[in-house]
């Protein structure tokens, strides 16, 4: 990625493409295998219930705001409502992010070789080559993060009226995932330590891009209130330690390392010791410093960092200029692996190899959910249940996904994610049900206590062979009190349902 298209070729003869030629064709590619993957790939639990959302678009949900909600919709719109339509817009907007990236480093004066090597590292990274399709918050969140450094910088070198498109593009991560929260204090950070910037706090326009984020998000906030602060509740309980468990700061450093790629994760820990694009580095520090605080008292979920991702790229292609000897090898081979072992992995969802597998397939919550959906609806027909129930919001949202069923899925716990639910979906629990409990979940010991007739039906199964997740099914009715308002939370210890 070091010489321009030329019509005579180089030395040897042959063609050769500019960086920024080079990182359009991989970026393009990518975006082709991505779009091939979400149309054949099932849809992930998280990916149905999001979708679930989709089909009645508001302003806030329990788990999240609403951007991802409103980018199925898009893309429902565009290609129906399949795998493709759910992960359509998102997988654009993961095409963006590496763009955009791109210009940021450009706009740091890094130099096109370095900011086409960043585009193509965000996607050799296995949490962006292999999960880059997904229909996830954390895709629109890493897009519109990576948006509002590319505005802030265009207007610490020109208008200082980017500063408010920088604000718009704050507002729109923040209605993507709190986590983008975290953006305010690591930009003022940033500006607070070049003179530069300290200039541009000077001014009026970081406080107005502040107003404007905050006027974005506002819609959000005010859902919020009228429901009882339910997102704020359960994402900002979140922060709140219990305990002190430092082994899951292991697990983080482990799993990042990992989903970074580990030949880029080099260089990521030699920008931070050279302070290699350094402005990106304090922009991330306050979120990152909440990840190894969150770390020493819970899990850190590996793809919560996803908005650091874009910064991190640039900083450890920059980094890498310059790198001899055995780094310089690294370096050569960081994208060619990363980019190789996503595709492997996406091939080998789209193309199961199970049977050949000397232990269960690692993949196997993926799959087979349209024919498990098709076996519980002729459960359902046999039993004569007017409802389907699970313990779980995934399973109730797979079934849904699939069509196949001919009544409402539904989950029989923490109702309060359903605000969104229209009567017309919603289950008739005057009518016998059937519930579908996933192995180990505690759930079919409380039954007794939610219904006065619960009966056992035989089990189901999802996948085959080593792989199979089985299914505890029951038929049930008359339920012991309004199961539609409070579920069955309560009749048990807190937490066992999930």
């Amino acid at each position: 990625m070091s010489a321009p298209i030329s019509a005579s070729g180089n030395r040897a003869g042959t063609w050769s493409f500019s960086p920024a030629a080079t990182l359009v064709a991989v970026v393009l590619a990518a975006t082709v295998v991505r779009l091939l993957a979400g149309a054949l790939i099932p849809l992930t639990e998280d990916e149905a219930y999001y979708r679930l959302w989709s089909m009645r678009p508001a302003l806030g949900y329990y788990d999240h705001p609403p951007m991802i909600a409103w980018q199925i919709w898009l893309g429902r719109q565009i290609a129906g409502d399949s795998p493709l339509g759910v992960r359509l817009v998102p997988t654009l907007a993961t095409a963006a992010t590496s763009l955009i990236a791109f210009d940021v480093a450009r706009l740091m004066g890094l130099g096109e070789r370095i900011a086409a090597r960043a585009g193509v590292w965000l996607n050799a990274t296995l949490l962006v080559g292999f999960a880059g399709e997904l229909a996830v918050p954390d895709v629109p969140n890493a897009l519109f993060w990576i948006a509002t450094l590319w505005c802030a910088f265009r207007a610490m070198r020109g208008s200082g009226a980017w500063w408010l498109a920088a604000g718009v593009a704050a507002g729109l991560a923040c209605l993507s995932k709190y986590s983008a929260l975290f953006l305010a204090p690591g930009i003022l950070l940033w500006l607070a330590l070049s003179a530069e910037g300290r200039r541009q706090l000077r001014t009026p326009w970081p406080w107005l891009a502040a107003i404007v984020a905050a006027a974005v998000f506002a819609p959000n906030v005010a859902w919020n209130a009228d429901h009882g602060w339910l997102t704020f509740a359960k994402q900002f309980g979140r922060a709140r330690p219990e305990g002190f468990a430092p082994q899951f700061l292991g697990k983080l450093a482990v799993d990042q390392f990992l989903l970074l790629n580990p030949l880029i994760a080099i260089f990521i820990a030699l920008a931070i010791r050279r302070r290699a694009a350094w402005p990106l580095l304090a922009v991330s520090a306050p979120f990152a410093a909440y990840l190894v605080f969150h770390s020493l008292h819970d899990a850190v979920q590996g793809q919560w960092p996803a908005p650091l991702y874009p910064l991190l790229a640039i900083a450890a292609a920059a980094a890498a200029e310059g790198a001899t000897g055995w780094l310089a090898a690294v370096r050569a081979a960081a994208a060619a692996v990363g980019l190789a072992v996503s595709a492997a992995l996406l091939a080998f969802l789209i193309a199961p190899a199970d049977a050949g597998l000397p232990f269960r397939d690692p993949l196997a919550p993926y799959r087979d959910w349209p024919a498990f959906s098709a076996a519980v609806e002729r459960a359902r027909a046999a039993s004569g249940a007017g409802w389907v129930g699970t313990p779980t919001y995934g399973v109730a949202a797979q079934l849904a996904a699939s069509h196949q069923l001919l009544v409402p899925a539904t989950q029989i716990f923490q109702r309060e994610r359903y605000s969104f639910e229209t009567p017309a979906e919603r289950a008739d629990f005057a009518k016998p049900g059937l519930i579908v409990v996933p192995a180990r979940n505690p759930a079919g010991g409380l039954l007794p206590r939610c219904f006065a007739k619960v009966d056992t039906l035989p089990p189901i199964g999802r996948g085959e062979g080593k792989s199979t997740t089985h299914y505890s099914a029951y038929r049930v009715a008359e339920p012991r009190r309004d199961v539609e308002r409070q579920g069955c939370d309560a009749l048990g210890p807190a937490g066992a349902p999930a």
